[in-house]
């Protein structure tokens, strides 16, 4: 999220020159009876915010007009491109739209205002999507018009700004999607149906209280797909899906709504078994979001998603984790749990693989020898955490009954025998 930005003014330094002029106008004031105005205070922010809020009431009950009157009229390109944008958002099942400014730069007629576009799905979102947007604007006759919308820094667009979306509605899901391909309805189908079965393999990995549904985004390309997390595609290359949501403070409950957003190139290339860990993975990490924190770990956190996403499939593990057994069989046992930093995209995609694989064969050694119960426990233990500083270590200790160091080398250990 955008550090919130906060503009003032600053009130003058010569104060001398302040003081005697002060004196003056006391002065001035007593002989004449009167009182001078105090400073005029700034109200753009307000009355920013005064224009958002009226857009956003047109968007939920559905008002083009209104919708477009938010724009400056002579800004005829961004009245094409906010009508197309509103078309799309017709089939989006909007439960709340709002906006919050943040901070506004103002000279004149002209600002420059950042906020948060925070909006929710009816009956799949507990809490808002949050969205930062960049947005200039002009006075005109006393009122403020938008004259561009965009991201906010690091952000990325909205599905609706590539195209109209289309929405099935699955039983535990909902997918929406966009392109122009004639099958893309069927495409959007057959995710939802993928979806509706990652979700109670979740419910049975997790063992605990979470939703139990999740929202699946399709863009059109890996581009399309780069532009909506406003990243560079390159990243997410060979990347089949990911979840997108912050996590809450320990103990705070969940953050904003998450997103499982597919990659439709790689996510296309995979048979049925990898489809279903793909999206049994992904809502895995929706499942346990509330108890991810600063302080999960990336080995954990992805380690068990992946531990979740293969439970039950009968996958042979030698299959499931070639990268890593190829290091083992190689006598290359990794000295250490994978770091955050191994779980970078666009690197090395073998080196990658290891991480994923080491963290999923961590949390299969706790469910083996501590039992599945432990697991999901530990999981807890480390994200309730306030710190990242020695989580981990006390979670061994409060729930396993071990070390740091003895459950790396029983993890060491483990590889040898299932990978060896």
């Amino acid at each position: 999220m955008a550090g919130q930005g906060c503009f003032g003014g600053t009130a003058g330094r010569r104060r001398g020159a302040a003081l005697v002029l002060t004196a003056l106008v006391l002065a001035g004031s007593l002989l004449t009876g009167g009182c001078a105005d105090g400073p005029r205070r700034d109200t753009t922010s307000q009355e920013v915010q005064r224009t958002l809020d009226a857009r956003a009431a047109a968007v939920l009950r559905h008002d083009e007009a209104g919708y477009l009157a938010a724009l400056d009229p002579s800004a005829r390109h961004l009245a094409a491109v906010a009508r197309a944008e509103f078309a799309n958002l017709a089939e989006v099942p909007l439960g709340s739209w709002e906006y919050r400014v943040t901070g506004v730069r103002s000279s004149g007629a002209r600002a420059t205002a950042d906020a948060e576009l925070r909006y929710r799905l009816d009956g799949y979102d507990t809490s808002p999507v949050t969205a930062e947007r960049r947005l200039e604007l002009a006075e005109r006759d006393g009122r403020w018009y938008i004259t561009a919308d965009r991201p906010g820094h690091g952000g990325g667009e909205q599905l609706w700004q590539q195209g109209d979306v289309e929405v099935v509605r699955g039983t535990h899901s909902l997918v929406l999607g966009v392109g122009r391909q004639p099958e893309r309805l069927e495409r959007l189908e057959r995710i939802a149906a993928e979806a509706d079965r990652a979700v109670p393999a979740v419910s049975a990995a997790w063992g605990g209280a979470w939703a139990g549904r999740v929202v699946v985004v399709v863009p059109e390309s890996l581009d399309a797909m780069g532009r909506l997390l406003g990243a560079p595609a390159a990243e997410y290359r060979g990347i089949a899906a990911v979840t997108t949501g912050s996590a809450g403070p320990p103990g705070k409950g969940p953050g904003p709504a998450d997103r499982v957003t597919v990659n439709p190139e790689a996510y296309g290339l995979l048979g049925d078994l990898g489809r279903r860990v793909v999206l049994t993975h992904e809502t895995a990490h929706v499942a346990t979001r509330a108890h991810t924190s600063a302080s999960t770990p990336l080995w954990l956190s992805e380690g068990f998603a992946d531990w979740a996403a293969y439970r039950g499939t009968g996958r042979d593990l030698r299959q499931a984790a070639p990268e890593l057994r190829r290091a083992v069989r190689g006598g290359d046992v990794p000295a250490a749990l994978p770091t955050d930093a191994d779980f970078r995209f666009g690197g090395d995609a073998r080196a990658l693989g290891r991480a994923y694989e080491g963290g999923r064969l961590a949390c299969e050694l706790i469910a083996d020898r501590w039992g599945e119960d432990r697991l999901r426990a530990f999981y807890r233990a480390v994200g309730a955490s306030e710190t990242r500083d020695g989580a981990v270590e006390s979670a061994l200790d409060e729930v396993l009954g071990t070390s740091a160091e003895r459950f790396t080398a029983d993890w060491r250990e483990y590889l040898g025998e299932r990978l060896g």
